[in-house]
């Protein structure tokens, strides 16, 4: 049986590496992402988010969020393992993000959410602007929201 989730913000080396574990198996190996455009140089300045199992302690979810300046954070790379989607992670993991960017003292965020994801971030208040695009062979859709 599964145990328990802990949300946790760091920044830690540890945080990025274990925020890449998830990264990987969710963009490069389940969607194809090239290695090369999901691990990036913002990596080392992003906050990072971590949904963790607390029984096993292992990286099950994850999300960062990158100071953009002017009060604007930019939220990206929200990710949760197959085994462990349908059960609140990326909730969890957005409500923690909207919490620290408040604590943060961030006045709006903004994403690129794939497509197939749109209504998820609707329900967490976030709207669509602009024209779809593609990301790494992905659609793509800007979504921001005042704090």
């Amino acid at each position: 049986m599964a145990g328990t989730i802990l949300i946790r913000a760091g920044g830690r080396r540890v945080d990025i590496a274990n925020a890449l574990k998830v990264r990987d198996v969710v963009f490069i190996q389940e969607q194809n992402v090239p290695v090369e455009l999901e691990h990036d140089e913002h990596d080392a300045d992003a906050l990072h988010i971590l949904a963790v199992e607390t029984k096993t302690k292992e990286p099950v979810g994850t999300a960062r969020v990158l100071d953009k300046g002017n009060g604007v954070a930019k939220i990206g790379r929200v990710a949760v393992l197959k085994e462990y989607r349908g059960r609140g992670i990326g909730q969890a993991l957005m409500q923690a993000v909207l919490k620290t960017a408040r604590e943060l003292h961030f006045k709006s965020l903004i994403l690129d959410a794939q497509v197939s994801v749109i209504p998820f971030y609707e329900n967490l208040e976030f709207v669509a602007e602009g024209d779809v695009f593609d990301d790494a062979g992905i659609p793509h859709r800007r979504m921001s929201r005042a704090l």
